[in-house]
């Protein structure tokens, strides 16, 4: 159609009632010329009346096709479609309101997951330049016959990737810590990035003021202070006021500003933007002599990740080519340095350029392997709802055959029937999106605390990638629950329908296999998705109830920060002492020690015992330096000997206590009390390094990770081997979490200087390492919840609709002499068996999902006998609930009642 003709029927459209009148004027005037004509020659008036109408035709289908031509026609039958669609809706409110709920809760369930999901692993960070040019830098080797990849890497292997220069145009360097920012009173902990001065040139994001940092001011080993505060922290502590050239702590040192970010700027941040950028270089600082002295020489300290920009016309697997030789180059660097690296051919060393979004990458952790089979399974629950409105839909058009019916007799095309029934499902569709937009908005926060890193937002206003999808779900779900039902309409028979009774319609058994099939389907999902809530929560509880040898819910850890306050080393040790004085007086604390490393925190040292050529490959074994009350703070058993005490100073002998698991793997079948075990915390142990005689064996314990085994690990007294300043305090109450502003106001006021201190629950740190599980118990029951709900909903409204339709059948039974509990029987074993058919099919898909869904599971087989039969139950007593309530209705039935309604 050509403009002029389409501005043609525009005009016509807007003049069409006066052209109408004009053109049944025209006819009728036609009509009484040929009925004069005719009656002059000798007609009766009727009679040429008559003759003249038969001359002219069929004048009411020449006025509808001359009004095709001054308009849309398609418009407009979409148009009285719609019309028509609202008004048969709003009759039918009940029907309504069931639809429209159910697809939101479908669609809402898969717009909040894809939301999440498009934030963790595809949306590119704001700003960035060029994404699909930009990679994080992983490492993978193989360890002990498991490959292991990583993204954090000593700043030396940072300088000599930074070699890589035949297919790379830029690397960066990156780090996230947390810091106190400002001083006094105006302290907080905060986020840090150290970045190189490359960093910003990834990202197209000019400074709010002042500038960004320079090369030099990043340059290794020196250290520049400048800093880069974010557009929030501007706003919030500065008033937007200029602060280019002003002095701001961070951390132990004061920092220069230099410049304020753009509104939004991220980095590479997973979270919520970092409140300041400080050169690279200048966060070793912060953290103590030893590492001022060693990261630009040493490989043994992972800290820093690294990005890289391709150059142009260059693949992903070239650059991830020569970023593999870069990184056999560099151990041989640190194979120089430490001969216990790893040979190539044991450690397959290899370099991949990968996605930003660590979540995509060959790095991603359990979470996001959970996020995947959520994301399976908020596709699933839509599949559910489809089926459910398919199913209402169906009983909808049984409803209105005779309707139907009628409407094609009278010249319906079947086309048009049903291009209506499509205008009425895409009707409910895109008020069920509307309506899913708004459970992604408010269930999308919920989801977030889940999934999302502290700091991040769910808003959908704007979100045209998540509204896309919430768009395509309903443009799925149009199809799934509409054309079935439509076709099946458009099908009818005439003769049959019209010729049967009002209790009755043709295709009855069609019907009953096309809404069974429907509602085994919905059952059989929705015990895939039980089975895997089952699983995971029973996951869940494996973690939970694992014993990890020491109590953690009274404990408070405390991170002390001197923040450089200047002290020797006497001074040092003093002030430590003294803290840990001050915390033993706090009301309700039982007992306090000092230790050099948090719980599930990773702290080795080189080990040396006789008789033994290489302790490294019995295993990974972890070390705590801590003061003598530690083992009543966490209330670890000793099994023999003795714990730490005041008199293991410095000076005196050597002492350690090792864990059981570890003293059978070093002295199998001996006594490990009275043993000598060297360490070494910077290099490997020699012959003449002195001998550590092991005192005491403590009750295993988890301290890397829950699933520790074998739980290899040492204790040293702190007092023989270094100063530390976190803390470890057992209180009273019989959970912490209520003492911790309580503590940490308490404790700050005898920091020296600005310094501060950091209070945390032990039980939140426990609590993470379950965080996978509790997220996939979590997700998995609200989602399998959910699509239980909407399946029993089904099943009763289609045992429901059935045993009104057999109304007539079932007083006849009753007339005949069957009783009430036959006619039970009778409804309730069809629900039991489509309870049946769903369950066994459901268990057998779970079955063959088991393999993938095994990896995410915690000491539980995936074919777990325990929950399918649990799972199995549940359907089949939500059946028979489901069918009980029809069925007593039916039982309740007048059977006079009954064969006299028709």
């Amino acid at each position: 159609m050509t403009l002029r003709e389409i501005l043609g029927r525009l005009a016509a459209w807007r003049q069409r009632e006066e052209l109408d009148r004009d053109l049944a004027a025209d006819l009728d005037a036609h009509v009484e010329l040929l009925a004069r004509d005719l009656a002059h020659g000798g007609m009766a008036p009727a009679d040429a009346r008559t003759a003249a109408r038969r001359q002219v035709g069929n004048v009411t289908a020449f006025r509808e096709q001359s009004r095709d031509y001054w308009g849309f026609p398609l418009i407009e039958s979409f148009v009285q479609d719609v019309r028509y669609a609202v008004r048969g809706l709003r009759r039918s409110r009940g029907f309504t309101a069931t639809v429209i709920l159910t697809l939101g809760l479908g669609i809402g369930a898969n717009a909040a997951m894809f939301g999440v999901i498009d934030r963790l692993m595809f949306r590119p960070h704001p700003y960035l330049r060029d994404p699909g040019q930009v990679h994080r830098v992983y490492l993978e080797a193989t360890y002990r016959g498991r490959s292991s990849t990583s993204t954090v890497f000593p700043y030396r292997r940072y300088l000599d990737l930074s070699a890589a220069t035949g297919t790379i145009a830029n690397v960066a360097g990156h780090t996230e810590w947390r810091f106190a920012v400002g001083s006094g009173d105006a302290s907080r902990v905060r986020k840090v990035a150290g970045v190189s001065a490359s960093f910003f040139d990834f990202f197209d994001a000019p400074p709010q003021l002042g500038r960004y940092f320079f090369p030099a001011e990043d340059a290794a080993p020196s250290e520049t202070p400048v800093v880069v505060i974010s557009n929030a922290l501007w706003r919030d502590d500065f008033g937007s006021a200029n602060v280019i050239g002003r002095s701001l702590k961070v951390g132990t040192l004061d920092y220069t500003v230099v410049g304020v970010a753009p509104p939004g700027f991220v980095g590479t941040a997973p979270g919520g933007a970092p409140d300041v950028f400080v050169p690279l270089t200048t966060i070793p600082a912060h953290l103590g002599a030893w590492s001022v002295e060693s990261y630009t020489r040493d490989y043994s300290w992972d800290w820093v990740q690294v990005l890289v920009r391709r150059k142009p016309g260059v693949s992903a697997e070239a650059a991830s080519i020569e970023l593999t030789q870069a990184y056999i180059r560099s151990r041989a660097a640190a194979r120089a340095i430490n001969p216990r690296v790893l040979p190539d051919s044991i450690a397959r060393p290899r370099a991949i350029a990968g996605p930003v979004k660590q979540a995509a990458g060959p790095d991603a952790g359990p979470e996001a392997r959970v996020l995947l089979w959520v994301s399976g399974v908020a596709a699933i629950v839509l599949l559910i709802a489809c089926a459910n409105v398919a199913n209402l839909m169906l009983a909808r058009v049984i409803r209105r055959r005779r309707e139907i019916t009628v409407r094609l007799a009278l010249g319906v095309s079947r086309g048009r029937l049903v291009f209506q029934f499509l205008t009425e499902g895409m009707l409910l569709a895109v008020i069920g999106c509307v309506a899913g937009l708004v459970v992604a908005q408010w269930g999308g926060a919920a989801i977030r605390t889940l999934l999302l890193p502290e700091g991040s937002s769910f808003n959908l206003a704007g979100d045209w990638r998540t509204i896309g999808v919430a768009v395509a779900c309903a443009g799925l779900a149009i199809v799934l629950t509409t054309l079935g039902p439509a076709l099946f309409a458009a099908r009818t028979d005439l003769a049959a329908t019209l010729k049967s009774g009002a209790r009755e319609g043709g295709g009855t058994c069609h019907r009953s296999r096309m809404r069974g099939a429907l509602l085994v389907l919905q059952g059989a999902l929705s015990v895939v998705l039980l089975v895997g809530a089952g699983l995971f929560v029973r996951s869940f509880g494996n973690a939970r109830s694992v014993p990890l040898g020491y109590d953690a819910r009274p404990v408070l850890e405390v991170v002390a920060d001197f923040r450089g306050f200047a002290m020797d080393s006497a001074a040092g040790v003093s002030t430590r002492r003294r803290l840990l004085e001050a915390a033993q007086r706090l009301p309700g604390v039982q007992y306090a020690a000092r230790v050099n490393s948090r719980l599930f925190g990773t702290n080795t040292a080189y080990l040396a015992v006789e008789g033994v050529d290489s302790v490294e490959a019995l295993g990974r074994f972890n070390m705590q330096i801590a003061s003598p009350d530690y083992f009543n703070v966490l209330r670890i058993r000793m099994l023999r000997g003795r714990a730490f005490t005041d008199a293991d100073r410095a000076g005196m002998p050597l002492v350690a206590v090792v864990s059981d698991a570890m003293g059978r793997a070093l002295w199998p079948g001996a006594e490990p009390i009275g043993r000598c075990l060297r360490f070494g915390l910077g290099a490997s142990p020699t012959p003449q390094t002195p001998c550590t005689t092991v005192v005491g064996i403590a009750e295993n314990t988890a301290q890397q990770n829950i699933d520790d085994d074998p739980r290899f690990m040492y204790y040293l007294p702190v007092e023989q081997v270094a100063q530390v300043s976190t803390m470890l305090l057992r209180m009273s109450a019989p959970d912490a979490r209520g003492e911790v502003e309580r503590v940490r106001r308490e404790l700050t006021r005898t920091m020296p200087g600005d310094g501060f201190v950091g209070v945390r629950p032990m039980q939140e740190v426990v609590d993470d390492q379950s965080s996978s599980w509790r997220l996939g118990a979590t997700l998995f029951v609200a989602f399998g919840g959910l699509a239980l709900i909407v399946a029993i909903v089904g099943l009763y409204g289609v045992i429901s609709y059935d045993v009104a339709q057999r109304r007539h059948e079932l007083g006849v039974r009753v007339a005949l002499g069957a009783r009430a509990a036959d006619v039970v029987r009778l409804v309730v074993g069809q629900g039991v068996r489509l309870g049946l058919a769903g369950v066994a099919i459901g268990l057998g898909l779970s079955l063959v999902a088991a393999r993938w869904v095994q990896p995410l599971l915690f000491r539980l087989s995936a074919t777990d006998p325990a929950t399918y039969a649990a799972v199995g139950a549940a359907m089949l007593l939500a059946a028979l609930a489901a069918s009980a309530i029809p069925a007593l209705r039916a039982a309740r039935a007048d059977p006079n009642v009954a064969l006299r309604s028709d």
